[in-house]
């Protein structure tokens, strides 16, 4: 796993890697942007570019980590992608049962998928309560339906990621919603973000009870509405930062419990390794 500068997490974990675009906010991708910069290059990992594909060596990662961490599981893909087979997406979800002592952000913009594994296969993941489960929102025609999904989805922790926040999304209904994050878009081709946008989601947040994340204005200054840039912009809003998650029971990490999920998580990457190379 990789130390993360994302904002809302500890270290991204990716046994996948490769998507394609969905919805709008996609456009702007920036794992496609990373990826695409290392297509061709002899032995990197995304020497292939963007496509899809299963990155069995990877999953037994979690059980290397010494500490407990809060894990971005896929930033670079979408363990929901249709091309993932379901019993990958168990793997994966297999190693997490081993690794109570972490905390896992799944994010998808493909929730029905979610929905109807989390509710049948894999019923007994979404019991995990290490384990959260979210969906993307960056507007209303794609988001915000995603957003009803989820709430039908089994969870023991649901959340938004609305980033980029590309218009007002009206009235909230955050029944069953554990926690949501905003952002606004950065790098090439950042479209701005409006801050009566922001305040409205929080403002409904604040009144509904549910933990608020302010992530970033991107590449615009909420005052003056100048490209300067994602650092210079900041993540403050209303003269604070919002910093607000769902409260989580620590767990301390046995390592003689951590060596033995180790080579269980071996065992599991084990045969996809192996078809892999086939």
């Amino acid at each position: 796993m990789q130390k993360s500068s994302i904002e809302w997490t500890d270290s991204t974990w990716n046994p996948t890697r490769g998507c394609d675009k969905v919805s709008p906010g996609c456009k702007n991708c920036y794992a496609e942007t990373f990826a695409k910069r290392f297509q061709g290059v002899a032995g990197h990992p995304y020497e292939q570019g963007f496509d899809l594909r299963l990155v069995p060596h990877k999953l037994v990662q979690p059980t290397q980590r010494t500490r407990p961490s809060t894990v971005f599981v896929n930033s670079m893909s979408d363990l929901f992608h249709p091309q993932v087979p379901d019993e990958y997406i168990e793997s994966v979800c297999r190693v997490m049962q081993l690794t109570p002592w972490h905390r896992f952000q799944l994010l998808t913009k493909r929730p029905e998928r979610m929905r109807t594994l989390l509710s049948g296969p894999l019923r007994w993941a979404a019991d995990l309560d290490h384990c959260w489960w979210g969906v993307s929102v960056e507007d209303r025609k794609y988001g915000l339906p995603r957003m009803d999904l989820l709430r039908e989805t089994p969870a023991q922790v649901r959340f938004l990621s609305i980033e980029p926040l590309l218009e007002d999304l009206g009235p909230l209904d955050l029944t069953g919603i554990h926690w949501v994050i905003v952002g606004g878009e950065s790098g090439p081709g950042a479209r701005p973000l409006e801050p009566q946008w922001v305040r409205s989601v929080r403002d409904q947040c604040v009144e509904q009870g549910v933990p608020f994340f302010f992530k970033q204005w991107g590449q615009f200054h909420p005052q003056t509405g100048r490209n300067v840039g994602k650092k210079a912009a900041g993540r403050r809003l209303d003269g604070r930062t919002w910093d607000e998650k769902p409260e989580r029971r620590a767990r301390a990490i046995d390592q003689s419990d951590r060596a033995k999920a180790r080579a269980m998580a071996l065992e599991i990457a084990r045969p996809w390794t192996a078809r892999m190379a086939a």
